[in-house]
């Protein structure tokens, strides 16, 4: 490994959100040829929110690098989902830092293709958080439209359930449940 260069993730939900970890150098970008997609899985009554190939689609999300190569935590905290190598031409840009980049995605092994558990609201307003942190109000739209999968939401807000839920202010909450109601999601409480 060069000593200058770092392996590093591709983050395209909560991982987008800074305050969710401590993984740096992180630069946004653009990940070419996938979209994101709300997975059900055997493992939680509640979707995961993965990745796939799908042509025609891009995704954003954050690069950020992994010290030492050491992706012990970072696959602890993913347990549900395996990591793979992306193709060195499928990010615009890759910082110059950056040896390699990985993703995560939900292993199939755990999938439940006749579930339709819904979104933790908690765990979305941490995504959106990021996503407007990282790219404004226009990237929370890309968010929203590069996203399939969609179901319900549970509403979870004043017991968050996603254990690295965070504050937001009350603009980034409104930039939620705007996109959230226009897109017809149904709600439930806890």
């Amino acid at each position: 490994m060069d000593q200058d260069r770092l392996p590093a993730f591709f983050g395209y939900g909560s991982l987008v959100n800074r305050a969710t970890h401590d993984h740096v150098p992180g630069e946004p970008a653009r990940l070419e040829g996938w979209r994101r997609v709300w997975r059900q899985t055997r493992l939680r009554p509640y979707a995961f929110l993965s990745d796939e190939p799908a042509a025609d689609w891009a995704i954003d999300g954050l690069i950020a690098g992994v010290g030492a190569g050491d992706w012990a935590a970072l696959d602890l905290r993913e347990a549900a989902y395996r990591r793979h190598t992306l193709p060195d031409d499928s990010l615009m840009p890759t910082p110059g830092w950056v040896e390699r980049v990985e993703i995560y995605a939900v292993d199939p092994a755990h999938a439940d293709h006749e579930a339709a558990h819904p979104v933790l609201l908690s765990y979305l307003d941490a995504v959106v958080q990021g996503f407007d942190r990282e790219f404004g109000p226009e990237g929370v739209a890309r968010f929203f439209a590069t996203t399939v999968g969609w179901t319900s939401l549970i509403d979870d807000r004043a017991q968050p359930l996603y254990p690295r839920h965070q504050r937001l202010a009350l603009r980034e909450r409104k930039l939620v449940d705007d996109h959230a109601d226009a897109m017809g999601l149904k709600r439930c409480r806890l």
